[in-house]
Formats: structure tokens, sequence, C-alpha cells
């Protein structure tokens, strides 16, 4: 992964071709999950999902339940900003051909506790896909077999404090291409962490 992430710095200094930190307040009660950064998204671009088709849809349906604010641009500084929302990414760099091998998950799991560690208000995570799905998992030290993945699909992770893990397909091109994920079902998962935070309040 390191050696893919040196060789496309190579290929295109301007890009950011580093890993991508978390993007949204510190105090977000929600933290969306995907599994890394896109090599034209993110990788470019430096913030989570900003530069791709999966950022476009993303950030339509955060600002159509009230979880942005500002006009997405696809650039790092369009002004958009996260309310009561947080994202961030299983894997903090782009792997190549979009698949981490199992030792890459491995090695950035710490870095995604941590994550869980430092957002103290966090009750609501969506995860993006199966891998963000069994990473969130993972990094609370437990088994993914107990907690099986589908789409919409909510599970009760006892931490701390409860915290509430929705599934959700992720939001690539191919998913909503093919028709797996529709731009409707994706605001199905959105409107129901709105009515969770809602009640919550």
């Amino acid at each position: 992964m390191v050696a893919y992430r040196l060789e496309l710095r190579e290929r295109h200094p301007d890009w950011h071709n580093a890993p991508v930190a978390e993007f949204g307040p510190r105090d977000a009660r929600m933290l969306v999950v995907g599994l890394a950064p896109g090599r034209m998204g993110a990788n470019r671009t430096g913030r989570p999902f900003t530069g791709d088709d999966a950022g476009r849809l993303l950030y339509a349906t955060l600002a159509e339940f009230g979880f942005s604010s500002g006009v997405y641009d696809a650039r790092a500084d369009d002004g958009v900003a996260l309310v009561d929302c947080r994202i961030t990414n299983v894997l903090r760099c782009v792997p190549p051909g979009n698949k981490p091998l199992p030792s890459e998950l491995s090695a950035c799991r710490p870095f995604l506790f941590a994550t869980f560690r430092r957002l103290k208000r966090v009750r609501l995570i969506v995860a993006l896909g199966r891998v963000a799905h069994e990473g969130v998992l993972r990094a609370f030290a437990l088994k993914p077999a107990d907690f099986p993945f589908a789409h919409g699909r909510e599970h009760e992770i006892t931490a701390n404090t409860s915290i509430i893990l929705i599934d959700s397909y992720h939001c690539s091109r191919l998913n909503t291409n093919t028709g797996a994920l529709t731009p409707q079902m994706f605001s199905v998962i959105f409107a129901r962490a709105r009515g969770i935070l809602d009640e919550l309040h």
C-alpha cells in the first residue's frame, strides 16, 4: 500500500497522496465509516469522499438530512462543513485496486480504534460496506460472525455507552451503476440515522 502511494505521488505530484485524515466535528454523534480513500477521490483531494462518484452521493445525502452545510463542489476547499457528523475510513491510505490485504486492514485497525476513543459523543455509526462493517466490529473486539452484515440492518454495540451500528452498501460507482444501491436506498439509511439522533435529544 505504501509503495502504491509513493508510485502515485511520483506520477501525480500535485495530488494529496498521503494518509487522509477524518473530516467533521469531534463532538459529532454520528460517524460514517468507509473503506479507504478513493484513488481519484480522497487520495487526490485530501478529504474523505471528495472528488469521486461515491462522494457526490454521500455529501448530497448528508445535506438532504441536515448533516452538512455549504455546497459540495468536489474540492477540499469548497466550504462544506459537517453537522453532528464525522467521516473516516477503515484505511487511511488508498490500497491498490481498492482491495486491501488482510495484513493492511490489521495494521490500520489501531488508527480506527483510536478514532473511537477520541470521539466521546458518538452514538451512531454508519458502516459503508462489509469491510467497514467488519472493521468497526473488530475495532471494538467483536466478532463479525455475531453481527451479520446486511443493507439496512442495525446492531447494538455496547462499549462504554450503547452505540447503534447501521449497515449500508457502499456508495461506490460499482454499486450505484449496477443498481445494488440506489439513491433512495441510501436515503433510507440516513433518514433512519436522523430519526435515531433526533430521539436522543
